[in-house]
């Protein structure tokens, strides 16, 4: 048994109740969109936000029809937010597979986010908590800040390491942060404790994010996707930053140029080789190294917010969830 179906066991028949809520939130007679959920169905990943939004009404006090529903809300606006992202970002891919703008057009995948976004609403009505509205509402204006955040970067590339952080509590941290919160809130937790599940959550979701970048420059087969993605897309994530910091002005010059020429679709640059050039130099003024170290620091970050909770199975199995987000391959 993998880490995720584990951890995903000790609360199997909540999650068994939230795919089949899930599964009904996306029924429609509109042949299309019918297609197009089944194809989002296929490519799901390993559900790590509904897990975060179980296993915290669990640990402060129990899973409800209300969790449930917040649970597959959460999960269908971050499904809207990367349909729309892909077709912001051009991306003719998503998990391994053609994005739906690529698979069909630009306006199925618009008219489908959007589609997706209405039953968010639907089903936060149904919830009736003004308080998880918020929470839902926050985080929707927080992924659409990332994305414009990500957006101007681009233009820039060589962004600092403030404003990297700032990028990926957007797009990532903030999500995770509002899945923990949200739980808590539909659970019935006190104030103290909806605090400290959105401190872990943020942290753990800094922890991915910085994970998933370092993951980009990694050789190893077992990651089942291209990598040196972000550079290609004209993102410059911690490993690249620290090293082009650290190196000297001569080779930090050189390496923006031949990362510059990467994010150039028309460039002629022989890619293979500058994907390795830039690898060879991140390793030798030790990026990864140092985003293992930031990595480290928000985890303990996280597993101190947890301590105002005494030790349950609810408890040891969101810290797994965390160091699962640390020691993944892929």
């Amino acid at each position: 048994m993998d880490t995720i179906a584990h951890i995903r066991a000790g609360i199997a028949d909540a999650f068994n109740a939230y795919e089949k809520k899930f599964a009904e939130s996306i029924q429609t007679e509109n042949e299309t969109l019918q297609e197009v959920f089944r194809y989002i169905h296929s490519k799901r990943g390993k559900q790590l936000r509904p897990i975060l939004v179980l296993y915290a009404a669990r640990l402060c006090h129990s899973i409800t029809d209300k969790t449930l529903s917040t649970a597959v809300a959460l999960e269908l606006l971050h499904t809207a937010s990367l349909v729309h992202d892909d077709v912001v970002d051009d991306s003719p891919t998503r998990r391994g597979a053609e994005a739906i703008q690529v698979h069909w057009t630009n306006k199925v995948a618009i008219l489908s986010g959007d589609y997706i976004l209405a039953r968010v609403i639907g089903l936060i009505a149904e919830v009736r908590n003004t308080q998880i509205l918020s929470i839902l509402s926050e985080i929707g204006r927080a992924l659409s800040s990332g994305e414009l955040l990500q957006l101007h970067a681009n233009s820039t590339m060589w962004i600092s390491e403030a404003q990297y952080m700032r990028i990926i509590e957007h797009k990532t941290a903030y999500l995770f942060a509002a899945c923990c919160e949200a739980g808590a809130v539909s659970a019935g937790g006190t104030q103290r404790q909806v605090s400290a599940l959105r401190e872990f959550g943020k942290q753990l979701g800094i922890c991915f994010q910085i994970k998933d970048d370092i993951l980009d420059y990694s050789d190893s087969d077992d990651l089942g996707k291209p990598t040196m993605n972000d550079i290609r897309d004209g993102k410059v994530t911690l490993p690249l930053l620290t090293a082009e910091q650290r190196a000297p002005e001569a080779e930090a010059q050189e390496i923006r140029h031949i990362a510059e020429a990467l994010a150039n679709k028309d460039s002629h640059i022989k890619r293979t080789e500058a994907e390795e050039d830039i690898k060879a130099f991140v390793m030798r003024f030790d990026g990864i190294g140092y985003a293992n170290k930031k990595m480290q620091e928000h985890r303990q970050k996280a597993i101190e917010a947890l301590s105002v909770f005494r030790d349950c199975d609810a408890k040891q199995s969101l810290l797994e969830l965390l160091d699962y987000a640390i020691n993944r391959v892929q």
